[in-house]
């Protein structure tokens, strides 16, 4: 697999500020927020605020918005609660769905209002697809997925400071905000997120325990 396909779905589930990024919808409910990296200023010991700022971001990782499409068993979730993805998919080894029900049969490049329906919308984007099975996530404790993200064998064969451009700038990273009607966007928004990583890696991106 292209790395470029692995790092598109890397975070999965992140807008800086003049990234051209635009959506034609808003949220339904409010953000929740998320702590910028100049909270943790404070933490004098340096591999302390490290792994500090990395859970801070793992609230992003690990919201609905980005874990649902993380699946370690090749099989998708969907909504706040992460029910199973309806109808039943079994990716496999694919990260676009398995042959007869490619993810691109619902999905299209842009959030679809479906009036008159519990549905409320269905999610797309023009990079949707599910993570690369290396990165699956769910399951797993921020530390453990820190260090797939860090791991070139896993990651795409990307650099921490790929990471950084794609935490900022990955427009499929920048749907976690604007996920459509009837779904809770990501903490905060991708600038804050971004920043986040890149001082946990400006840190010696130190994983939590």
């Amino acid at each position: 697999m292209a790395p470029n396909t692995v790092v598109a779905a890397t975070f999965a589930g992140m807008v800086m500020a003049g990234a051209g990024v635009v959506f034609g919808d808003s949220p339904t409910t409010p953000v929740e927020s998320l702590r910028p990296a100049s909270a943790f200023d404070s933490i004098t010991n340096e591999t302390a605020r490290s792994q500090a700022l990395f859970e801070e971001a793992a609230r992003v990782i690990t919201h609905p918005r980005c874990m649902n499409c993380h699946p370690v068993t090749r099989t998708p979730a969907q909504g706040d609660d992460r029910h199973p993805h309806i109808p039943f998919i079994d990716a496999s080894a694919s990260d676009h769905g398995p042959d007869g029900l490619r993810c691109a049969a619902c999905h299209g490049p842009d959030n679809r209002t479906i009036l008159g329906s519990r549905l409320t919308s269905i999610p797309g984007n023009p990079h949707w697809s599910l993570a690369p099975q290396s990165m699956g996530w769910q399951g797993l404790s921020p530390g453990d997925i820190c260090k797939q993200l860090k791991d070139p064998a896993r990651n795409g064969g990307r650099s921490l400071t790929d990471l950084i451009r794609h935490a900022n700038e990955d427009h499929l990273v920048a749907w976690a905000w604007h996920p459509g009607q009837g779904r809770t966007p990501a903490p905060g928004d991708q600038a804050t997120f971004g920043a986040l990583v890149a001082a946990w890696i400006g840190t010696g991106a130190v994983c939590p325990e």
